[in-house]
């Protein structure tokens, strides 16, 4: 009874580390006790000197009041064991993330209990990629830490787009761009790459950049009001932008087409490591890449779209073929 209560406790510090206040229904439900237990539980927390106050109303509950320290890295079992496989499991878009990753996996078996390091010890994963994983170049911590106080203190960015080959234009050089000034909204992870939504104060419009492409300056310390990004759903402003910076991944087969539907459309739906080009209100081409000529025609037509100006030859070679496969079934 003695341990089930002192397990129950340290949960419910855990509870209040991650909020500071609770509704009883709440407490009860996420440590699987009666409201009568919850309560004895938070009087056994008063006992031990925390501070845990009462709160009346329709949305009160208990709270703990700031400024009381809690034990370090308080973690119960389900948290220490979710922390574990979520390390395990990152994606190394972020150099170093993975020899970091291990060592934060040493320090936290440190401070558990030993039946759960008994069990992070028998959790060893192996993550295999999949052929259509296409994560972009890893990010520097340096720039991710930049780019990320940027958007968290709401502080005007500068930065530079590189080359394909990753380094800076000179001002002399021809393909060289003006340093943009943006107001940097959000950091986006999808389909393995970091992607910055930012206000283009230049352009005065919207725009998603590839944070592998861009070069960022110092922070310039002038802060903004936020904005409220289009339609007010950043998942749904990065997937219908059809030019967020992405490239061709490299396959042995690489073809493109021109669909009867709308840039933003096809790049909601295209796979990752594709390309998608506007080029008007009803139109776009996606260049898409494949193990075989018959894989890429495969994705062009899941789009279930008109197809024209189709390229290479041996792709349309391959689109008749499917299309007379396709004739003879039934």
């Amino acid at each position: 009874m003695v341990s089930d209560t002192s397990r129950r406790a340290l949960q419910l510090l855990s509870l209040f580390a991650a909020r500071r206040r609770w509704p009883l229904s709440e407490l009860a439900s996420r440590t699987r006790v009666s409201e009568r237990t919850a309560r004895r539980d938070i009087e056994t927390l008063r006992q031990l000197g925390y501070p845990v106050t009462t709160v009346r109303g329709p949305a009160g509950g208990y709270e703990l009041r700031t400024g009381h320290p809690l034990p370090p890295l308080l973690f119960d079992d389900e948290q220490a064991l979710a922390v574990a496989v979520a390390l395990q499991t990152a994606p190394s878009s972020v150099l170093g993330l993975g020899e970091d990753a291990a060592r934060a996996v040493d320090t936290l078996k440190q401070v558990v209990s030993p039946a759960l390091r008994s069990t992070m010890d028998a959790l060893r994963l192996t993550t295999l990629q999949n052929y259509w994983e296409f994560s972009a170049p890893p990010i520097p911590p340096a720039a991710l830490r930049t780019v990320g106080g940027a958007v968290r203190h709401q502080e005007l960015l500068v930065f530079e787009t590189l080359r394909t080959d990753g380094t800076r234009p000179h001002p002399r050089d021809a393909d060289f761009v003006p340093p943009r000034r943006v107001e940097p909204h959000h950091l986006v992870v999808w389909a393995g790459r970091w992607y910055l939504v930012a206000y283009d104060l230049t352009e005065h419009a919207w725009r998603v950049h590839r944070l592998d492409q861009i070069h960022a300056h110092a922070p310039t310390g002038k802060r903004f009001v936020r904005r409220e990004v289009p339609g007010g759903d950043v998942a749904q402003l990065v997937m219908t932008t059809h030019d967020r910076g992405d490239t061709v991944s490299a396959w042995e087969c690489v073809g493109s087409a021109q669909l009867d539907l709308p840039a933003e459309t096809v790049a909601r739906w295209a796979p990752g490591g594709s390309v998608v080009e506007h080029l008007d209100a009803g139109r776009s081409r996606l260049t898409i890449g494949a193990w075989s000529w018959a894989g890429v025609a495969g994705i062009l037509i899941t789009f279930d779209a008109d197809l024209s100006d189709v390229r290479p030859p041996e792709l349309v070679e391959a689109c008749q073929r499917l299309a007379r496969r396709l004739t003879r079934i039934g």
